[in-house]
């Protein structure tokens, strides 16, 4: 028998609603940061409008630390978790 082989799923760095920034500002930060074209930064900032978070990036758990700690540097708020897929 074979033994199972549990692979460390991806990161995904989540940015969630608040009311402070502007949604110009968050499109604008997911332009800046991610390189983000106009069009998927502006979808993501409406995820994070309507559905309250929006999942930005995906990659190591190191990467996406980083992302958070930029989103901060930012004044967004971000958090980081294992992508459940």
């Amino acid at each position: 028998m074979e033994p199972e082989v549990i692979t460390d799923l991806p990161w995904v760095t989540l940015v969630w609603n608040d009311p402070i920034n502007l949604m110009n500002y968050v499109t604008y930060v997911f332009q800046t940061y991610f390189g983000y074209d106009k069009i998927k930064a502006e979808k993501l900032m409406l995820d994070v409008h309507n559905l309250g978070r929006a999942t930005v990036n995906s990659g190591t758990r190191e990467e996406m630390e980083r992302d958070v700690a930029a989103m901060h540097s930012y004044g967004l708020w971000a958090t980081t978790q294992r992508d459940d897929k």
